[in-house]
């Protein structure tokens, strides 16, 4: 076991980890949106093409493999899609915990709609040549 991967281990035992995909405007926004809104200071973030971040999905199963948007990881438990907003949303500060509210629908249309969006983000919303880099001040929300 490498040490990056114990530290995802050790990290998400505390905090919940944040995977987004680096590349995407829609995916940056967000991650923005969540860090002006976690008044907590609970979550903590990564890039779906953080090398770490591959291999320790690809030690937790094939179903991971092809996932490349938001994923929450808390308590050795990884919430995909629509599940991990929604959680996500649910620790925030203001009216997104309401959007909570929507676990109660179904998470194979959860996830229909989820899965509209994310096929179209890059098209909507556009895309960057590289990952993002947090700014000195946010450096320790990073992996």
């Amino acid at each position: 076991m490498s040490n990056s991967f114990k530290n995802i281990e050790d990290i998400t035992k505390h905090k919940p980890l944040i995977l987004f995909d680096g590349v995407c405007n829609l995916c940056n926004n967000s991650v923005q949106l969540v860090i002006k809104n976690d008044s907590k200071n609970i979550f903590v973030f990564s890039t779906l093409q953080n090398p770490a971040v591959i291999a320790y999905l690809a030690s937790k199963g094939d179903q991971y493999n092809n996932i490349d948007s938001v994923m929450l990881v808390s308590n050795s438990k990884i919430y995909t899609k629509s599940s991990a907003a929604l959680t996500i949303a649910k620790h925030l500060k203001g009216w997104y915990p309401a959007l909570y509210l929507f676990y109660v629908i179904p998470k194979p249309i959860r996830d229909f709609v989820y899965d509209v969006i994310a096929r179209n983000r890059y098209k909507w919303f556009g895309k960057k040549d590289n990952c993002m880099i947090p700014t000195p001040e946010l450096k320790n929300k990073f992996l």
